[in-house]
């Protein structure tokens, strides 16, 4: 285990051995893929800047420029930009590294112990592995998410929210982030900033285009969306979720998804009625997991990519466990880490992954426990009475 402790000094700056490992398998994997040019989502993002520059429809079909379409926001022109400037292959090995280096901070900033760290890096390795392969958004979607809670916690509300509002506008998931609300010690400037912020973000591509062109984009935005999430409900790829487990992995046929969402949604708001334990690290850690492993398994858009957010939430909670049952809660881990992190790798067979994995929703099901689990102690754990080293796993 000392290889979790290991500290490598690169540049002046100390590096954990894990996470110069897992950055180097990560560039070796995007090499691959990019001396096979296959790195069409890059080009997807890319067409976000160059469409909007020209004011051409963003959710429209381009065929000869990449396949499938384009499903983020007009304000990730912005993020794209300084990578769309640049020759494809440059542009897009420099977006894979910004990725990573970013998430990588976000990592290294969260309060918990560099033995976590590490832990929580070697959690989410597969997933991040497949993401960068696949020059996917979602690592860097996940670094803003931990950023704007670790800048509420900061008490640097003004740039968290900056976080949470442009996660909104590039992709809709980050707007889980105003749970942070709760945590604010500064809850007036929180609620002005992110209002500062949505203005900002939904204005600004006007810079590069048109008001009118930007206003009927987020409308056709809109409709995307909706077409999205219906073809979601017909793909066995996407709508990895806990609904979808029950339903199909259980023979919970008559389940109501509607109603299984609003009790759900109401379960994750009810931690929330514990105002007193708001500022105890403990808690918001929890709630934290808590609420990235919810983005994920209740959301018709789960794909395989998209568990990155949700296993970056199982790192944490395995970061807060108690050290009296860390035997238990290890294997937990190695089966949530089996069948969420390696269930659509070579680890199973492409028969068992088509007929069993996918069709249940498998790999939300770890997720979805663990999930029950965090329900259960945040509402039932007093937080303030706790001993920080008890927890120590």
């Amino acid at each position: 285990m000392n290889l979790l402790h290991k500290q490598v000094q690169l540049f002046g700056k100390q590096f954990s051995v894990i996470s110069i490992g897992l950055f180097s398998i990560c560039m070796v994997a995007l090499f691959i893929k990019l001396q096979l040019g296959t790195y069409n989502n890059y080009l997807i993002f890319k067409g976000v800047f160059v469409h909007t520059f020209h004011q051409t429809n963003l959710y429209a079909s381009y065929p000869n420029e990449y396949i499938d379409v384009n499903h983020y926001g007009p304000f990730f022109c912005y993020i794209i930009a300084p990578f769309a400037l640049m020759p494809d292959y440059v542009g897009c090995l420099l977006w894979v590294i910004v990725n990573l280096l970013v998430f990588f901070y976000a990592i290294q900033k969260i309060n918990i112990s560099t033995k976590h760290k590490s832990v929580l890096l070697l959690i989410v390795a597969v997933d991040l592995i497949t993401s960068i392969q696949n020059v996917q958004f979602n690592p860097m979607l996940t670094s803003w998410i931990l950023l704007s809670f670790i800048l509420v916690q900061s008490k640097n509300d003004f740039w968290a929210t900056f976080f949470i509002a442009a996660g909104f506008f590039v992709k809709i998931y980050g707007i889980v982030g105003l749970v942070f609300f709760f945590f604010s010690e500064n809850k007036k400037t929180f609620v002005l900033s992110f209002i500062f912020w949505c203005l900002f973000c939904f204005a600004s591509p006007m810079l590069i285009s048109s008001s009118n062109f930007i206003v009927q984009t987020y409308i056709d935005w809109f409709h995307c969306l909706q077409e999205k999430n219906q073809q979601n409900h017909e793909s066995m790829l996407q709508g990895i979720t806990a609904f979808r487990f029950l339903q199909n992995g259980l023979s919970l046929s008559k389940l109501n998804e509607h109603y299984f969402l609003l009790i759900c949604g109401l379960l994750i708001l009810s931690p929330l009625l514990k105002i007193k334990q708001f500022k105890e690290p403990g808690f918001q850690l929890r709630y934290l997991s808590l609420v990235m492993i919810s983005l994920v398994i209740f959301s018709s858009s789960a794909e395989s990519a998209t568990y990155i957010i949700a296993m970056t939430g199982v790192g944490i909670w395995f970061s807060q466990q108690h050290k009296k049952f860390l035997q238990i809660n290890l294997v937990i881990l190695v089966l949530t880490i089996i069948f969420s992190g390696f269930s659509t790798s070579d680890l199973f067979t492409a028969s068992f992954k088509d007929h069993f994995i996918r069709p249940n929703a498998i790999k939300a099901a770890p997720c979805f426990f663990i999930w029950i689990i965090l329900l259960v102690q945040l509402i039932y754990i007093d937080f303030k009475n706790k001993k920080l080293s008890d927890y120590e796993a």
